[in-house]
């Protein structure tokens, strides 16, 4: 039972699922899912597609060359059974299966390695050419801050670490304009806020504008009479 490859992304299309596209001249064409299918038929790049083995491939993400993919290679040479032979077989299949996952590993460690030090220069960058737009200190906390690491030992560094973290905890967005807050006045000479004024009406400059409303709506009666 051979275990074919989807011609689109490269995964193995196991026995009885996926599909199976039979063209006018007789070729026939693998598919592990409908997704495969519909791309291919929608006549696009594997190679352009970052979830298919071909873009890996060509992006140097996987193993291209190494002696134990070319056993894997489809060989239409009749051989005649042969009880040892198979055994032979497949105890070489486990071997280099575990040979190949080695080298994958080691394939990985090798593609991966100074990751992080490539992430680290490209936040540094990228903190250099924005630096301002980063939140300051001023001279005088700054200062302070000074002096209270000389008095207790600690780094400068840290407590500016953390009046920053502080400065950016207790940021809180401006609103612009007021809510029209209405107020009545108790019997006792209290002021007293009426609930819920203060829902949906906002008040610039000392200017209340659901009296203009009220204004428009009589001017509106007005004109109809």
């Amino acid at each position: 039972m051979r275990v074919e490859n989807c011609f689109f992304c490269g995964r193995p299309a196991w026995p009885s699922k996926g599909i199976t596209f039979m063209r006018n001249d007789g070729k026939s064409f693998r598919f592990c899912r409908s997704k495969c299918h519909k791309n291919f038929k929608m006549k696009r790049n594997p190679r352009k597609l970052k979830w298919t083995k071909a873009y890996r491939k060509n992006a140097g993400k996987e193993m291209v060359v190494d002696s134990t993919l070319q056993f894997a290679a489809r060989r239409n040479v009749p051989v005649r059974y042969d009880r040892e032979l198979f055994a032979k077989t497949l105890k070489a299949m486990e071997r280099i299966s575990e040979i190949r996952a080695r080298r994958e590993r080691v394939f990985y460690k090798k593609r991966m390695a100074g990751k992080r030090a490539r992430e680290l220069a490209a936040a540094r960058k990228l903190v250099d050419q924005n630096g301002h737009l980063l939140p300051r200190l001023r001279a005088s906390t700054k200062k302070e801050l000074e002096a209270r690491a000389a008095e207790t030992g600690v780094e400068v560094e840290d407590l500016e670490r953390e009046e920053l973290a502080k400065l950016r905890g207790s940021k809180k967005t401006r609103v612009f304009g007021r809510e029209a807050i209405r107020q009545r006045v108790r019997t006792d000479g209290g002021v007293e806020e009426i609930p819920g004024s203060g829902e949906g009406h906002m008040q610039e400059d000392g200017h209340d504008w659901e009296n203009d409303d009220d204004d428009d709506d009589d001017d509106d009666e007005m004109d109809t009479d």
